[in-house]
Parts: C-alpha cells; sequence; structure tokens
C-alpha cells in the first residue's frame, strides 16, 4: 500500500515535534527541514491541529508543539485519516468495471488494507519515536 503525501508529511511532523522538547519550531522552519513546500506541510499542520494532535500558536514565541494527545496518537488513526475509508481500488469510477456485482477481488483488497490499517493501530506516535529513532531525529532536526 502506498500513502497519500499529506499522510507522509502528517507522521513525519508529528515525529518531529515528538522529539523536539521545549523548541517550539514554526511550521516554515518544519518545512525546510523536510525539504518541502511550506503551503503543502501547512495544510497538514492545519489538519493535524484540527484533530487535536498539535497546538499551533501565531506570532512572536509561537510554534508547533505536539499535544498529549498527538504524542498517544494511533499510527494507524493518523493514516485512517488522512487516507479516507475509500477502497483501494475505484470500481465504481468513470468507466465502472463490469466485474463490479460479482467481482471477489474488492473484498479481499477491503480486507488487506483493515488488516494494514489494524497492524499500526496499536502504535503510537511516541512509539515511533523511541529510541534510537528519537536520537536520529534530533539530530536532523538540528541541522535544519
Amino acid at each position: 500500500m502506498r500513502l497519500l503525501r499529506s499522510t507522509d508529511l502528517a507522521l513525519r511532523v508529528l515525529m518531529r515535534l515528538a522529539v523536539a522538547g521545549e523548541s517550539s519550531p514554526t511550521t516554515r522552519e518544519v518545512a525546510d527541514g523536510m525539504d518541502v513546500p511550506y503551503t503543502h506541510l501547512a495544510k497538514v499542520v492545519a489538519e493535524l491541529q484540527h484533530m487535536g494532535l498539535l497546538e499551533a500558536r501565531r506570532g512572536r514565541g509561537g510554534g508547533l508543539t505536539l499535544t498529549e494527545r498527538g504524542r498517544t496518537a494511533s499510527v494507524g488513526a493518523v493514516v485512517r485519516a488522512f487516507e479516507g475509508d475509500g477502497d483501494v481500488v475505484d470500481c465504481e469510477g468513470s468507466t465502472p468495471c463490469p466485474l463490479n456485482s460479482a467481482c471477489r477481488l474488492r473484498g479481499a483488497l477491503r480486507r488487506a488494507q483493515e488488516a494494514f490499517f489494524a497492524s499500526l493501530d496499536p502504535v503510537t506516535v511516541g512509539d515511533i519515536v523511541a529510541e534510537p529513532t528519537g536520537a536520529l531525529l534530533l539530530g536532523i532536526s538540528r541541522r535544519s
């Protein structure tokens, strides 16, 4: 399964903030450190803020901070939120599949997708930044 770019960015932002300690990097600083367009990252940050996983403060002394809910958030829940509930394949698209009414592939792919999400459900943001990952993230964050 391939994740959307926004899902990848959301997970990387959460990981970055999980190791930020007392610092509160700005959205621009995080975007520059990840080498991604500011506008793309700003949309992801807005969605993460809406989900209650991070706080974004404007102005002098502002920046991004991970909330406790963000630290304990399930990676599966974050991936679901960004990926949506859509099927892996589009059977109803502009040219509907002629096998649609009797297809077993769609159900098999749905089960595989759910198994993928279920395997991520018990993993938290805190888990994915545990050592040795956290130390590596700190090294990358300091260079940016």
